[in-house]
């Protein structure tokens, strides 16, 4: 097997314990506030699809997020997430405020699940070895195949983790399995 092939099959296995973990989920446990300073089950959801696109979309196809083109207005959220940058403090706030529909995210999830496997679908192995400089974001310089491994499959695969707390702090199964 070839490194593309590994990551496209890590990646869609991330997708599927995350659509996995949500797909019982409750309207009232989406909104649920945590005490301390934890998000939300729905932001924390919205912030991985989101993310994904951004880093999909924004980041490595240099085109516009989906989020904020063929899907705008149709994400599931009542606004957008802040994104990494100057308003980034910004986000605690919203994760608080933001209302999920969990349907019309879900759906929006697929786009941008396809689309990231799409993209992967381009690469060749050698690719990967294509440098990128994230110092604007505190990650330093990396390569493609980091930012695909960690920025993408490590950041679904923790945040459906905290999905999976989240929702076992409110009394019910987490993960699917």
């Amino acid at each position: 097997m070839d490194a593309i092939t590994l990551l496209r099959e890590q990646l869609k296995t991330a997708h599927w314990v995350m659509e996995g973990t949500m797909a019982d989920v409750t309207s009232e446990q989406m909104q649920w506030a945590p005490p301390g300073v934890a998000n939300p089950l729905g932001a924390t959801y919205a912030h991985a699809v989101t993310s994904e696109d951004v880093i999909i979309n924004g980041m490595l196809r240099g085109a516009a997020p989906m989020f904020s083109s063929t899907w705008a207005g149709r994400t599931g959220c009542s606004e957008p997430m802040p994104l990494p940058g100057p308003d980034w403090e910004k986000y605690g706030p919203w994760a608080r405020r933001v209302q999920v529909d969990l349907a019309a995210a879900r759906e929006y999830a697929q786009a941008v699940y396809a689309s990231a496997d799409d993209y992967l679908a381009t690469l060749s192995p050698e690719a990967l070895d294509t440098p990128m400089d994230l110092t604007g974001l505190g990650l330093g310089h990396v390569n493609l195949a980091w930012v695909i491994s960690t920025l993408l499959v490590g950041h679904v695969n923790n945040l459906a983790g905290e999905i999976s707390c989240l929702k076992g702090l409110q009394g019910a199964k987490g993960y699917p399995f």
